[in-house]
């Protein structure tokens, strides 16, 4: 694998398309082991046009799925799948959620993930979310392996 992976290369790990991909780039993998991304936030995005529209904030919940996106990514190259062989990585759990700064527009939001239990269909991972190497949210992520 190529990095960094940019948009095009994530389409192959994501079905998530806008407005609700929320992963522009990975710059670092160690399959089996963590990977490093990031999104842009930029003030053209639907959310912010009601929250909020006098002082735009980028949901928690959506730095939560940045990093459950990042993660499905790593999961995949952990077990060395993809949506195109009839496997999708869910959503399972959130855990330990910590948000210690608001994320605006006009930020780099840092995300990293760190596999911390593998299970033939569940994969946990503490991640973390930095601003300018200040960090907004910490949580641990639960994914679940589904055959589509």
């Amino acid at each position: 694998m190529d990095l960094p992976l940019k948009l095009s290369d994530i389409f192959e790990y994501l079905p998530h398309r806008y407005p609700f991909l929320l992963i522009d780039r990975v710059t670092e993998i160690a399959v089996g082991e963590s990977i490093h991304g990031y999104k842009n936030v930029t003030a053209n995005e639907e959310i912010f046009n009601g929250h909020f529209p006098d002082q735009p904030i980028l949901p928690g919940v959506l730095i939560l799925e940045a990093m459950a996106q990042l993660s499905g990514i790593l999961a995949f190259e952990t077990k060395g799948t993809r949506p195109a062989d009839g496997v999708t990585y869910l959503f399972g759990g959130v855990d330990k959620a910590r948000f210690r700064r608001p994320v605006v527009p006009g930020d780099r939001l840092d995300i990293h993930s760190k596999i911390i239990a593998d299970r033939s269909i569940m994969m946990k991972f503490e991640c973390t979310a930095h601003v300018e190497d200040k960090l907004a949210c910490s949580a641990v992520l639960t994914v679940v392996a589904q055959q589509t």
